[in-house]
């Protein structure tokens, strides 16, 4: 059975305090109104592969073994057929490639033979398959719409921590935090914001404040003067 992390209490953001996040979601919608994962993926179980094989790893890298590997396996019941012999070839770009592939292999099978070849679109059974974390059920729930969820990867944690959103020490504290303080409108779209912004924007080194459609609204010690 997955874990559920332990939570704390929420804080509860002054009146003051949520009337500026309010306006810095604003300000994020206004820029992109809808966004979405830049991994590329034709149903639930090529989001759930691809998502899983992005750890530590780039989008862009991912993208491009996924564009050859989902050609010949784009179901659980082809990835299995594959076999982790066969898949490494196609993600030995991407690393933790061997760990991965044995993980894509030992997911299709759970999903062919306990699931019907279908991805379960619930938490517990999602986070069950292996190589499937609570970050990479996140991320595939939110996708598709069926949970507001968070996944709180490195972008998120910095972005989070520099607009004041969240003082967690933990990826779950930060998760826990956020969905306290993001207020219900904005909080499908949240996750998908919060990375990008980190991505291309206020990245870890010499963060690019310049071109930073909230950067009035930011307090952190970091920003360029």
């Amino acid at each position: 059975m997955a874990k559920t992390p332990r939570r704390r209490a929420g804080r509860r953001p002054s009146p003051a305090e949520r009337a500026r996040i309010a306006t810095l979601f604003e300000r994020f919608e206004s820029a992109e109104a809808d966004p979405r994962t830049e991994l590329v993926y034709s149903s639930p179980y090529t989001l759930v592969a691809a998502v899983a094989l992005s750890a530590q790893a780039t989008d862009v890298s991912v993208n491009k073994a996924t564009a050859r590997l989902f050609a010949v396996a784009d179901t659980p019941a082809k990835m299995l057929a594959l076999g982790e012999d066969g898949i490494v070839p196609y993600i030995a770009s991407i690393g933790l490639f061997r760990t991965k592939a044995k993980n894509l292999v030992a997911a299709a099978r759970i999903l062919v033979e306990q699931h019907g070849g279908e991805v379960p679109l619930d938490r517990e059974a999602l986070q069950a398959l292996p190589g499937v974390g609570r970050k990479t059920a996140s991320v595939v729930l939110n996708e598709l719409g069926v949970e507001p969820a968070i996944a709180v990867d490195t972008h998120v944690f910095r972005v989070a921590h520099r607009l004041g959103l969240a003082r967690g020490k933990t990826p779950d504290q930060v998760e826990h935090e956020l969905m306290t303080v993001i207020p219900d409108p904005w909080r499908t779209r949240a996750h998908h914001w919060l990375i990008l912004h980190g991505r291309y924007v206020c990245i870890a080194r010499r963060p690019k404040c310049a071109e930073c459609p909230v950067a009035d609204l930011c307090a952190s010690p970091e920003k360029a003067r």
